[in-house]
């Protein structure tokens, strides 16, 4: 069984290796916007179904319907989690350079 973390870290990660993906969370960054207007910088027009589909499925795309129109808004709550999994890593790495600067400060101290 996969842990539901680890799961959609995975689907959150391939949504966002994407360009095309990554600019649509971007321009959705604060706004709302129809299908057609967030498509509209894009050069084509059913694998934009597609992208949606697999930001939605990664929890990072919430759509509503009003009538034909389909609205799109981002949902940073997916980020959110990978923010908390990346800042394991980033004190690692902290720890890591603190550990090389200390080491440093102390060869210079020595050799003068």
């Amino acid at each position: 069984m996969v842990n539901n973390g680890i799961k959609t870290l995975d689907l959150v990660f391939s949504a966002l290796a994407d360009p095309t993906r990554r600019a649509m969370l971007g321009r959705l960054s604060g706004k709302t916007m129809s299908v057609k207007e967030l498509s509209e910088p894009f050069s084509m027009s059913k694998p934009i179904t597609k992208h949606l589909k697999v930001l939605e499925r990664a929890g990072l795309l919430a759509r509503d319907k009003v009538g034909r129109v389909h609205h799109c808004n981002l949902d940073s709550r997916p980020l959110r989690q990978v923010s908390d999994w990346l800042s394991h890593y980033e004190q690692f790495w902290n720890e890591k350079l603190d550990s090389l600067e200390a080491f440093l400060v102390k060869e210079v101290d020595r050799n003068g």
